[in-house]
């Protein structure tokens, strides 16, 4: 693909307080094998370096205060790219993520959305449960895609922004609403840096996230019915013979999802 055909590309990151971490996703952007990419952050009005960083990247910085979804629908507006990829601030994209991205929407016009694969990285035990966890998801309802045509995400008014829970399969599945494929892969993947791990902190946002499953659920029942369920959710591990041929992991997943459960259970049933 020459330059002239390249299609810009307009990479949106929200990030509140992320010095630790922004450089380290931008300069994984800037390190792409595909280069028309402009860089948008929607910051929560940080009180560290993460907007002095940014600048450096020359990414265009937005703040405002919000949560997540509407941070990342500011940037889908202010977005000059035909396409969007929306990616958190810790989080490393391997070279090729953005350059596969392009060529496979490209290729069909019926192609909306992409599911780039995740790994996590860090050295703890629960970021190994969670890498492990991650590779029973593939071709499921639990993935979500990340990569977009623009005009279909702004067709659709973007994420929404009643919900948190599974609010990054929102935007996806108003798409595929219209007839669109968002399920389409690419091999290269995203690094999920979470060395910072905090299983008291995770448990805290899935108690967070519990309070709008109610919502959600109502409003995006066919993928919610699956995406909550508990039987769906450990029928996905057992029973592949993969997930029992590492006794150690699988024991971690159990205990993680069975915790998961029990955080946005409560905040599920404490909800207004």
């Amino acid at each position: 693909m020459g330059k002239e055909e390249m299609p810009l590309v307009s990479v949106i990151i929200p990030t509140y307080n992320s010095e630790k971490t922004i450089g380290r996703c931008l300069e994984s952007i800037k390190n792409q094998t595909y280069k028309n990419v402009e860089i948008i952050v929607v910051d929560n009005f940080s009180r560290d370096r993460t907007v002095e960083i940014c600048k450096k990247y020359n990414a265009k910085v937005i703040q405002i205060k919000s949560e997540r979804t509407k941070a990342k629908n500011v940037g889908l507006k202010n977005a000059n790219g035909k396409y969007v990829l929306f990616i958190d601030s810790d989080m490393e994209l391997t070279p090729k993520v953005i350059e596969e991205g392009v060529i496979l929407i490209e290729s069909d016009p019926k192609i909306g959305g992409i599911i780039i694969p995740e790994r996590s990285v860090g050295n703890s035990y629960w970021v190994k449960v969670r890498d492990f966890e991650r590779s029973f998801y593939a071709g499921t309802e639990i993935e979500s895609a990340r990569f977009f045509r623009k005009d279909l995400a702004l067709q659709v008014g973007g994420f929404d922004e009643d919900v948190v829970f599974f609010e990054e399969s929102t935007l996806p599945q108003k798409i595929e609403k219209l007839g669109y494929n968002v399920k389409a892969r690419i091999s290269s993947y995203i690094l999920h840096h979470e060395e910072n791990f905090s299983l008291l902190k995770w448990l805290k946002k899935k108690y967070y996230y519990g309070k709008t499953a109610k919502m959600y659920k109502a409003k995006y029942r066919e993928y919610g019915s699956k995406q909550i369920s508990l039987f769906y959710r450990f029928g996905l591990f057992f029973k592949r013979k993969r997930f029992w041929s590492k006794p150690h992991l699988a024991f971690g997943v159990i205990v993680l999802k069975g915790l998961e459960y029990l955080a946005g259970g409560m905040g599920y049933i404490f909800s207004k």
